[in-house]
């Protein structure tokens, strides 16, 4: 294993340090308990969204904390759940009187946790709403999940709520605008080559060099099935039937096209894949008014890629187009 770090156990604790020091003017970090808020927070009056999960899928979560995103991140240790008192801490460093919304993905000590979380928060006044993303067309049920994981549509859904947020919607309004966008959007990834666990110091999975791993999940999860590496063109036809399928999308959907890097992945390869994508998805009709490109939702080390389609409407249009600022993820404000 060549990595670089000091001690394992000490990752995290560092990672934190790193961003306090590199982005002290768009975020606070605490340490104990471990969560990432916005450099304002609480803003009297709007809406927060808190979001969290294991290390290990920078720059999610804490990446995306600022104006017109998220308002708290909750990192657990990699491919871990943060506790539900780092959630409760951060929901309350971030309560500006109007209530929290939890943005969870389908993991099952995610999910639990988070939701111990809400009821602490509840105890004390805090007004709590919670979404779980399951995009994941790949599988039914997975290693970590009962249903499906929740993998990038958490970024789209981070990002357009959180400028609903920063434009004043309520509570209410957030969950349901979270809910429609969680029920638009599908993913389906890939890997080349497994990650690496620091901890465990070897890849997390064997991949011989001429096969690769359709329906991964982002934490090296198995996925649908396991075959002889293909060309770019083949791969992105795998991975975009069934997401096209799944919905169903029909033609004249306008989407976003989100096409994500599993961590050691170069964008010289994700603008090949978004090359076939866009071509794939025009080709059924489909009007990509968006797209996204870049690592975003990553797995440690983890060469491959994710393609997210969502169908958009107005609302959420409007909302991915507002501007953002955060560590991962700005445009003009």
């Amino acid at each position: 294993m060549k990595k670089l770090i000091n001690k394992v156990e000490d990752i995290l604790s560092e990672v934190l340090d790193g961003m306090a020091a590199a982005h002290g003017d768009l975020i606070r970090v605490n340490k104990e308990p471990a969560y990432v808020v916005r450099a304002d927070a609480p803003v009297k009056g709007k809406v927060a969204i808190v979001s969290g999960g294991g290390s290990g899928h920078e720059p999610m979560h804490g990446g995306f904390v600022g104006k017109g995103m998220l308002d708290g991140a909750c990192p657990g240790a990699i491919f871990t759940s943060p506790t539900p008192d780092q959630m409760y801490e951060a929901a309350k460093a971030v309560d500006g009187g109007a209530g929290v919304l939890f943005i969870v993905k389908n993991y099952t000590g995610d999910v639990m946790n988070f939701e111990m979380a809400a009821d602490l928060a509840k105890e004390d006044g805090i007004t709590v709403k919670s979404v779980v993303i399951d995009d994941d067309v790949a599988v039914q049920d997975s290693t970590w999940t009962a249903g499906r994981r929740g993998v990038a549509t958490t970024v789209l859904a981070e990002k357009i709520v959180g400028a609903a947020a920063e434009d004043g919607k309520s509570l209410d309004e957030l969950a349901d605008l979270c809910a429609r966008v969680n029920a638009n959007g599908r993913t389906m990834g890939m890997a080349l080559t497994s990650c690496t666990v620091p901890a465990n110091g070897k890849p997390s999975f064997d991949l011989p060099e001429d096969e690769m791993e359709i329906g991964i999940g982002i934490h090296g999860e198995p996925g649908r099935r396991r075959e002889k590496l293909k060309s770019a063109d083949e791969i992105v036809e795998e991975l975009m039937t069934p997401v096209i399928e799944d919905l169903p999308f029909k033609a004249g959907d306008q989407v976003l096209l989100f096409v994500n890097g599993m961590g050691a992945t170069p964008l010289i390869e994700l603008y090949i894949v978004y090359r076939k994508a866009a071509e794939f998805a025009e080709k059924h009709g489909l009007k990509v008014v968006r797209h996204f490109i870049g690592s975003y939702i990553t797995s440690l080390d983890m060469a491959g890629t994710s393609i997210t389609l969502l169908k958009l409407d107005d609302e959420m249009l409007k909302y991915w187009d507002a501007p953002v600022l955060t560590p991962a993820l700005r445009s003009k404000i």
